[in-house]
């Protein structure tokens, strides 16, 4: 899924040092959840570090249209993840793949960082057949979904998705059911190990006092969505302000751990 001129892809090269960047900024990585061009600005100006693009929140969420992935790309500088799904549920087959590779490559070309996608097996554990088939000829690192939330076994789940080829990030809860029930679970997986915490991005229901016992435990990422909309919900724009309430809160985590 390599663009067709790999070297002049639209904002690829460059989305990716930047993602370096906000890794490497101990603050703590901030990522909003956008469906139009006003939402990505908005995110932006509140402080966001990078975007997760879905085109419907139909079911488990959907593509967005590559025309509307562009109208995003041109309203922002930061990174931009746009969701690999065409279909309720987290099966997949060789027909999804196909259009999702399509997609990915349109996706590339107009300049996304990289991509959020998650598929489960007849077994309800990580299909990791249909993501290599999406990721393996990819140099772009990704994002697995809640999707790893639904595993009957999740120590199962993260065995299987440690080293496949990009993977930087598992948005999870720890639990189906959201971070108010699988807080605990997360923390304890993160301070058992160091490289699980590294690729935690912590979201589905994230509150502001979750923050700190992630942070504590090693997590560096966090999701929101409907957290930073008037009212809580995907019906609103996304605010700046409450972008920015959450941007101090990670930064002022920093400043704790390192006083």
């Amino acid at each position: 899924m390599r663009a067709a001129d790999e070297p002049e892809a639209r904002g690829c090269r460059a989305s990716v040092c930047a993602l370096t960047v906000h890794h490497g900024d101990m603050s703590g990585l901030l990522e909003v959840v956008v469906l139009t061009a006003d939402d990505a600005r908005r995110a932006e100006e509140g402080g966001a570090d990078r975007l997760m693009m879905v085109g419907e929140l139909t079911g488990q969420g959907r593509c967005p249209e590559p025309a509307a992935f562009r109208r995003v790309r041109d309203a922002c500088t930061i990174p931009i993840r746009p969701l690999l799904r065409l279909r309720d549920g987290y099966r997949s087959d060789g027909g999804e793949v196909t259009r999702l590779r399509g997609l990915a490559s349109n996706y590339l070309s107009d300049g996304a960082e990289g991509f959020v996608l998650g598929f489960l097996d007849g077994y309800s554990q990580v299909d990791t057949e249909i993501v290599a088939a999406l990721t393996d000829d990819g140099y772009w690192p990704w994002t697995f979904d809640h999707a790893i939330d639904r595993c009957l076994d999740m120590d199962e789940a993260w065995a299987r998705l440690r080293g496949m080829r990009g993977l930087d990030q598992i948005l999870t809860a720890g639990s189906s059911r959201g971070l108010e029930i699988g807080l605990d679970d997360l923390v304890l997986r993160a301070r058992a190990d160091p490289e699980d915490a590294r690729l935690i991005l912590a979201g589905g229901g994230l509150v502001p006092e979750h923050v700190a016992w992630l942070s504590r435990a090693g997590v560096r990422a966090f999701q929101v969505g409907p957290q930073v909309r008037t009212g809580g919900s995907f019906a609103a724009d996304v605010d700046p302000s409450l972008v920015r309430g959450w941007r101090i809160l990670l930064d002022s985590e920093h400043v704790r751990r390192a006083s």
